[in-house]
């Protein structure tokens, strides 16, 4: 190593280059930029975190129901059709807390 880089410089320059070797740039529209800067949840918190609970939220909106749930659905369905349910408002005189 060459006597003007320090040690420290060096990590941070091999820690960076390290980190960012898989990194690619996007456009957007500013009217998108600033839809994901309203939805950070902290100021410095990166687009990427942003962008991947996004996609972490469309995926599990988009999970497959299980047979069983789809069963339960439709039996739910049906008892609702049938009347055999309460509203909230019942519930809570049921329970004496109305």
């Amino acid at each position: 190593m060459t006597p003007w880089v320090s040690t420290e410089r060096f990590i941070y320059y091999s820690t960076l280059y390290t980190s960012m070797e898989n990194v690619t740039t996007i456009q957007i529209s500013t009217s998108l930029k600033n839809k994901l800067e309203g939805l950070k949840d902290f100021t410095r918190e990166t687009y990427e975190n942003v962008i991947s609970k996004l996609i972490d939220i469309v995926a599990e909106d988009n999970m497959e129901l299980t047979a069983k749930t789809k069963r339960d659905i439709e039996e739910s369905r049906k008892q609702i059709k049938a009347g055999k349910f309460a509203t909230l408002e019942q519930v809570k005189k049921e329970l004496d807390l109305a």
